[in-house]
């Protein structure tokens, strides 16, 4: 059966070790090529290999794995994720102008609004829920529409197909954060995307023991200017952390399933509870991008977001749990509760957030591979707690 053929579940075990590896060796592991530099046999014709920053073996078995599970034309390996995003913005050169979705990761709006502004390349911030409000933004010098679906945290979805017939239309390319859905539940590439980013060290690795990043490119052209891009700056992933992510990617197919089966019961034990003002998740029928999301990908996904009333509320939740870690990152097998107002968006301003409305009260929650029914009955005595400090409090 050939990989076009087969189940994405299937190529996630096999990708890495198709081609060379395994016809010459027959190995169901890829080496771990820890080397900085190849000798050349001949002093005219070099191998395909010459310096790991520019190409490494187990890098590459990573980097062909990624690109066949995107179904993509070339996929990279970055030293994180920020680092697969701002290398992707440096296709870009000053005068351009970009539309970025406003409820974005902090990491990418602070690269955004402090580092792109100094090489002259502008941007404006749009509600990608709305297609008409991100027409509205596009400017004659827009070069970009960078999409994020779901997006972090509050669960926004946006119509893939909706922006890329509006970037082909404004001769604009299209980049999308993929990280909440990875490959399996979600291929922005087979409905128009040009690159496709993620954090690897969320889903795809699994196991919180890593920083990665991945691209992968929609054409080879593409995929050769960004992969000019990473040679350049050395934004490299190294072997050794290839080969941790090669093995992460093996069993994503088994966590993500069991994750969120978990996260669906999890979704609707909150949406229910009287302290919990709104749950955001896209596989809750009163979701705003229930529908769309449904179109467009295979399954709502293990991350969700709710709101407590206040900060102390949250404050009071959080302390009180005692399965989750309380930490930044999200797609680990252990489940894990963050505050994006002071962790993943921190980078942005008091007063964007609250515009975007992640308030102080706002936790987002990434189901683990621990027992779902632990996990509720955990969360229902920290609730319990939070809402005595509530009433404490009033």
């Amino acid at each position: 059966m050939s990989s076009r053929e087969e189940r994405l579940e299937t190529t996630l075990i096999h990708a890495s070790t198709r081609g060379d590896f395994e016809q010459k060796t027959g190995v169901v592991n890829v080496p771990i090529y820890l080397s900085s530099t190849f000798h050349q046999e001949s002093f005219d014709d070099f191998g395909p290999y010459d310096y790991s920053r520019s190409g490494n073996p187990t890098r590459d078995a990573l980097e062909k794995s990624i690109a066949a599970l995107e179904g993509g034309a070339r996929g990279l390996a970055f030293a994180s994720g920020i680092a697969a995003i701002s290398s992707a913005f440096m296709l870009l050169s000053s005068g351009d102008h970009i539309v970025i979705t406003e409820d974005v990761y902090g990491g990418t709006y602070r690269f955004v609004t402090q580092v792109l502004t100094k090489f002259g390349i502008t941007h404006t911030f749009a509600d990608f829920t709305n297609a008409k409000d991100v027409a509205i933004a596009i400017q004659p010098n827009t070069k970009l529409l960078y999409i994020e679906t779901p997006a972090n945290p509050l669960l926004g979805i946006t119509d893939i197909e909706q922006i890329v017939e509006l970037a082909k239309a404004n001769d604009c390319l299209t980049f999308l954060d993929n990280t909440f859905m990875t490959p399996l539940y979600q291929r922005p590439l087979d409905l128009g995307v040009d690159v496709v980013l993620h954090s690897a060290t969320k889903f795809l690795s699994g196991h919180s023991d890593i920083i990665a990043g991945l691209a992968v490119t929609k054409d080879e052209e593409l995929g050769n200017r960004l992969a000019f891009i990473q040679n350049s700056f050395g934004a490299i992933l190294g072997a050794q952390d290839s080969y941790t992510l090669i093995q992460g990617i093996k069993t994503m197919g088994a966590r993500l399933v069991q994750s969120t089966e978990a996260a669906q019961k999890i979704t609707s034990y909150l949406d229910s509870h009287p302290l919990v003002e709104e749950v955001f998740y896209p596989g809750l029928a009163s979701h705003p991008g229930h529908a769309i999301h449904a179109k467009q990908s295979t399954s709502p996904g293990a991350v969700l977001s709710f709101r407590l009333p206040n900060r102390e509320t949250a404050k009071a939740f959080v302390e009180s749990v005692q399965i989750p870690v309380f930490a930044v990152s999200l797609g680990g097998v252990e489940s894990i509760l963050s505050h994006p107002a002071q962790m993943s968006h921190a980078a942005m301003p008091k007063a964007e957030r609250e515009k975007r409305g992640i308030t102080d009260g706002l936790l987002r929650f990434s189901v683990g591979l621990e027992h779902v029914d632990d996990l509720i009955a955990d969360f229902d005595q920290a609730l319990a707690i939070a809402n005595k400090n509530l009433i404490a409090n009033n």
